[in-house]
């Protein structure tokens, strides 16, 4: 397939049905309006097309999927805008307010680092190393499964037992 080849409404609605059970499995909520969340599974379908990942719709994505993980939908920054904004970059991910309809998608800055932010990082602790140094982020843990994982904040919702995010402590 080529990115030139239309994508037909059947695959956007398959796709947006296994985005949304995969939402609603870890605990979050896809963009209450049909239409809205379609053009955005649409632009997903595009990207992975286009570079064999869905990177982010709303964002500029190298075409390598190293250097564009962090975009990847869901991207990393989905739980931070979630909680500030009720709402990721691009407002697929949505808090239950707005779902419910509680709370409105407003202007949500982007969070991800300019890519000379990216590459000094990279550089500073490559894949499989650390720079000898403190780790990048705190690695946060769950009280109830011991599940472990390393971010600026813990995740809403652990992905194992389903916990909310009250329930997460600083490891390290």
């Amino acid at each position: 397939m080529t990115g030139a080849e239309p994508i037909a409404d059947e695959e956007v609605d398959r796709i947006r049905a296994q985005i949304e059970r995969d939402a609603q499995a870890g605990g979050y909520h896809l963009h209450p309006d049909p239409s809205f969340t379609a053009g955005l599974v649409r632009g997903l379908i595009e990207n992975e097309r286009r570079y064999g990942y869905r990177s982010c719709p709303c964002r500029l994505a190298t075409g390598t999927k190293e250097a564009d993980l962090d975009i990847i939908c869901p991207c990393d920054y989905r739980d931070a805008d979630l909680v500030e904004y009720g709402a990721c970059y691009c407002a697929l991910y949505v808090s239950a307010d707005v779902k419910a309809g509680r709370a409105t998608v407003g202007s949500i800055p982007e969070r991800r680092p300019r890519r000379a932010e990216r590459e000094r990082r990279a550089a500073m602790a490559p894949a499989g190393s650390l720079p000898g140094g403190p780790l990048p982020f705190p690695v946060w843990r769950c009280t109830v499964c011991g599940y472990l994982c390393a971010r600026a904040e813990p995740p809403l919702q652990c992905p194992i037992c389903r916990v909310g995010q009250e329930r997460f402590v600083r490891f390290i």
